[in-house]
């Protein structure tokens, strides 16, 4: 048996930070990961997606190309090859992890673990055998979270015609076609890449726009770019008479009162993520869970079991890397008895990295009414972008929602190129409280697509200048 000051089950992105913060707080530190460090996001989400996502960027590029005055002669699409370099890369970022462990001596026990106690687990490592270990600050549950099918619309995952996000990143080929069903953050990703190979894309969701935890302004944009690019965007839809074969899925679509066969080669279940809370011993230790299978925790991560903690997506919504990634950081310098910015859970960036790109902060606009707020938008597009113009990328707008009295940023919404990097200004501003004037007296350079978030601040005031 060894003995640690705190351990974690999971080395995803809630758990591998929190170890490290820990460790560089003086605390010696293991991690119990069955799997390779870096958990899903590293592994099978964030990492290996967005390097795809990359690859269809140049692909897309690619056909534009000789707008640019560059000829590129008859150009093929590979989807296995883009697959490989994306598993490379998700490979990299996972022995980085390993690198990060030994530089800040955290001990990695690879295996399966299960608490034990308020203090202690087992761990079944990878030959059958079983160690024990025990903590004496604290265990923290990191387990994060799946994929998941639908069976209830009768797709259950099989690995050949209904697929999880996690198959098509091992895919050989692009399939001739596709229906998505789930137009969230991943369902919207993978439509982009596999449209950018070559793919007939069918983009399903029961909600009424796709992303629909996004503001309207910003799906209806996207929904625009991607007929635009012949993805066929159905929402509000409902999905019968599914029959799956062995090299096809056929289905029935009833969606604006009107119904449709559609036939493909392969579906992609993009409708939400279980978190990991099977097996771990929770039940007998205490720990609570909510109705819908999260582990409860209080505003120090704390769970209803004392010395027992979690953190990540296993504790519940927003499933983010970066949220996970906080609240490991927050926990261990509580832990450490240092006084710790608690996470502000208002103000966690969303992003979505298809094309264009769609990030956003704070409330929508059906939120701010919906609370009766009293609010002003101020909007640029950036067709009016000096700096999009160069760069042919002119897709999309800034979205800024002012609290009307004092200029409080209640939200920020961005769609176009690079809004994923654009929004952090505002993740900084939210978080000190700056108003949009203050925004505006920080002097943007020009030309940039960033002058397009001063200038919507400025909308919101009335004195846009360059509309």
């Amino acid at each position: 048996m060894a003995s640690f000051d705190v351990i974690f089950i999971g080395g995803g992105p809630a758990g591998y930070v929190g170890a490290i913060r820990a460790a560089q707080l003086g605390m010696s530190v293991a991690v119990v990961e069955r799997d390779g460090l870096g958990g899903t996001c590293v592994l099978w989400g964030c990492i290996p997606a967005k390097a795809l996502l990359e690859s269809a960027s140049i692909a897309e590029k690619v056909k534009k190309a000789k707008d640019f005055g560059v000829n590129v002669g008859e150009t093929s699409y590979d989807y296995g090859v883009a697959m490989k370099r994306s598993r490379a890369v998700a490979d990299q970022n996972s022995k980085g992890v390993g690198f990060l462990f030994k530089k800040h001596k955290v001990t990695h026990i690879k295996g399966t673990a299960k608490l034990t106690g308020k203090n202690s687990i087992s761990v079944k490592l990878a030959d059958g055998k079983e160690e024990k270990h025990d903590a004496k600050k604290a265990v923290v549950i990191a387990t994060g979270s799946r994929v998941k099918g639908l069976p209830q619309a009768g797709l259950e995952l099989n690995k050949t015609t209904v697929l999880s996000s996690d198959d098509v990143l091992v895919l050989e080929k692009a399939p001739k076609t596709l229906a998505v069903v789930g137009a969230g953050a991943v369902g919207c990703e993978f439509a982009d890449v596999f449209a950018a190979f070559g793919t007939q894309v069918t983009l399903i969701d029961v909600a009424p726009t796709i992303l629909p935890l996004e503001d309207a302004d910003c799906s209806a944009e996207l929904t625009k770019a991607f007929k635009k690019r012949k993805i066929d965007v159905i929402a509000g839809a409902k999905i019968g008479n599914v029959k799956i074969g062995k090299s096809s899925v056929s289905m029935t679509i009833d969606a604006g009162g009107k119904k449709t066969d559609l036939e493909v080669e392969k579906v992609l279940v993009a409708a939400g993520r279980a978190p990991n809370i099977e097996d771990i011993g929770l039940k007998e230790q205490g720990v609570q869970v909510t109705d819908r299978g999260f582990v409860k925790i209080n505003e120090r991560m704390e769970t209803t079991a004392k010395g027992i903690y979690a953190i990540g997506d296993v504790a519940g919504p927003p499933m983010l890397a970066h949220k996970g990634s906080r609240e490991g950081v927050v926990f261990a310098e509580l832990l450490a008895g240092q006084h710790a910015h608690p996470v502000n859970y208002g103000n966690i960036p969303n992003a979505t990295y298809c094309h264009p790109e769609v990030a956003s902060i704070g409330l929508t606009e059906a939120q701010c009414k919906e609370k009766k707020l009293d609010y002003k938008v101020g909007r640029f597009p950036f067709s009016a972008s000096g700096r999009a113009r160069t760069s042919g990328e002119t897709e999309g707008f800034v979205k800024i929602i002012r609290d009307a009295k004092y200029g409080e940023i209640l939200g920020a919404h961005i769609i176009g190129s690079h809004a994923t990097e654009l929004l952090h200004e505002l993740a900084v501003a939210r978080e000190n409280e700056f108003t949009v004037e203050e925004v505006d007296l920080a002097i943007h350079a020009h030309p940039t697509l960033s002058e397009a978030v001063a200038e919507a601040c400025l909308d919101s005031l009335g004195r846009v200048l360059h509309i």
